[in-house]
Parts: C-alpha cells; structure tokens; sequence
C-alpha cells in the first residue's frame, strides 16, 4: 500500500506545482545600448522575427527568435510606441509619440518606406489584413484608418479624448477603444468610422490595456487606479465583474486554449488568472520580474509570452521569454 500512496502523492505534487508555474522562463534576449523606457512588441511568426517599440532609445530593435539574438537596432524614430507587423505587405508599421506619425519599414531589411502623417502623440496601431487597413489612436482623441499601400489616411473617427489600447472585432466592424481621459470604452465603426457607443468605467480609473475575448463576447480591460481589471459583455456593455491586478499595468492578454488572462504591470510582477468559471477568476500566480517591465505580447501561436525589461540600475534591458504550461 505504501508504494501506491508515494506515487498517488507525487502524481498530485506535480499536478499542483504545474498550476502552480503557468508561465516557465524559457529564454532572455539582451538589447545592447538600449536605454530608458520600452513600448510595446510585435511578432512576425513566419520570419521568427519580434519588434520591440525601445522608445527611450529612439529604436526598434529587432530580434531573432530561432537563435535567440538580436539582429538589429533600427534608429530614425522619435519616441516609438505601437508597433505592427503587416505580414502580407512585408512591412512593419512603427507609431511615433513625436513627429511624423505612423512609419512603415520594410520588414527585410528595415529601411523606411513611407509615413502617414497624423502628428504628435500615435501611439497604439492594429492591422486588419481582410481589410487591409492599419488603424492608429493619436493626438488629443482621434483613431486613424489608413493605407499600407500609399501611407494615405482613408478615414478618422473623432474621440473624446487620447485612446490608449485598442482592439479589433473580427465577426463584425466594430473596435473597442479605451479613452482613459474620458473613463470611457468608445465603441467604433470602423467601416463608417464613427463611434457608435460609449460604455463608462466607473469601478477603476486609468484604463490602459485592453484584451478581447470575442468568442464568449467579452472585453478585459486594465486599470491603474486603483489596480483592477474589469470585464465587459460587449453585447450589452455591462460590466460583468472585476477583481484586483498588479499595479502598473500597461498590457494584458487573454489565452483562450487555458482560459488564463496574463497581467504585465510596471510593479515588477506578472499576474497570472484561471478562470475557475464563468466570469470567475483567481489569480494562480504572481511572479516577479523586475521594475518597469510593463509591457508584454502573449502569441497564442507559440505558447509564449514576451516581456521588456528595461535598463535600471544594475538591471539589464532584455526581453524575457516564457513558455504557457
């Protein structure tokens, strides 16, 4: 009997410690010279190849995820924030806080091809390649419809004030957009480019990042003040529940093979939830990073998580890469 109770209890040791290590540290990407604060990332799953936003740097650095390496550090940007890769074009598409607004790049060798000029302050940018249309938040309270081929803006829908994350509804036409100054959720068309509704928030403040769950028609949205996320139904725009994060969230993601939303926050932790059910969350994990690695990119292709580390004190920029168990 004693056998059988020893490999009963290790069965379920392991099966604990694997809920209790969601996300394993796989790998870290040094980004030499790199200094100040990193934006956000994107991926280009077919090249193997990630975009890091280095706006401190005035960069997009450039990495290689076969090898683990960097390949390049691209200058001529003015504080980078959103970055996109536009696969289908070969380009990628870089937003500046500064100057000229959205950059596109070859994505081969990386020189500049041609710029939509929105002016000062883009920041987050999505692509729709059925549409093939780029759309970027900017200045004072505007989002941007415009044309990979030519640089040429095709359309601009009117918010109430700056838009941070946005996303992109696949099923139907419209966008979710998060406009902190207003403590609202703006709903767009984007084919009339038009807001067609606002939701409030009322429970949190400072409501940056933003993750879709189109499939059970829900919305997770990120708060700074105080620390929470809160989830809507996006056919109602009810808030559905809330429940308290890690602070200084600038990206969250939902994972929707294991149900799990992950929280990147400027605190120096990632926070990890399962859904227990519906509309139910616990947070399963709280692990440490480092100060000021808020931004992240979750790619449900790989199973991975990115994350940027800056340079601070004895702390060295890097991007930090973990497997979803």
């Amino acid at each position: 009997m004693r056998p059988f109770l020893t490999a009963a209890m290790i069965a379920v040791s392991l099966q604990f410690a694997s809920r209790q290590t969601p996300l394993t540290l796989v790998a870290t990407i040094a980004l030499p010279g790199v200094e100040g604060r990193i934006d956000h990332l994107a991926v280009d799953v077919a090249t193997q190849r990630l975009y890091v936003a280095a706006l401190g740097n005035n960069t997009v650095e450039v990495l290689d995820l076969k090898s683990s390496s960097h390949v390049k550090s691209v200058p001529g940007f003015r504080e980078p924030q959103g970055i996109a890769v536009l696969a289908d074009a070969k380009l990628v598409a870089v937003a500046n806080g500064e100057g000229e607004g959205i950059q596109f790049i070859d994505a081969a060798d990386y020189h500049p091809t041609r710029a939509a000029r929105l002016g000062d302050d883009s920041d987050n940018v999505r692509y729709d390649l059925a549409a093939k249309r780029l759309f970027a938040g900017y200045g004072s309270g505007a989002l941007a419809a415009i044309s990979p081929a030519d640089g040429k803006v095709l359309g601009e829908a009117k918010l109430t004030g700056h838009p941070e994350s946005f996303q992109l509804e696949r099923s139907g036409s419209r966008i979710f957009v998060n406009v902190p100054t207003a403590e609202q959720i703006a709903i767009v068309d984007r084919v009339a480019m038009k807001v067609v509704a606002t939701w409030p928030v009322g429970t949190a403040r400072s409501n940056f990042p933003m993750a879709l769950d189109e499939a059970n028609h829900r919305v997770f949205v990120g708060c700074r003040r105080p620390a929470k996320a809160l989830l809507y139904d996006t056919a109602s725009g009810k808030e559905l529940t809330s429940f308290d994060i890690v602070g200084d969230t600038d990206d969250l993601f939902y994972d929707a093979a294991r149900r799990r939303l992950y929280v990147s926050g400027g605190e120096g932790y990632v926070d990890v939830y399962q859904e227990q059910e519906a509309n139910r969350f616990a947070r399963t994990a709280h692990m440490t990073t480092a100060a000021g690695a808020r931004t992240s990119l979750f790619v449900a292709e790989q199973n991975r998580l990115y994350l940027a580390v800056p340079h601070r004190g004895s702390q060295k920029p890097e991007i930090r890469i973990y497997e979803a168990r």
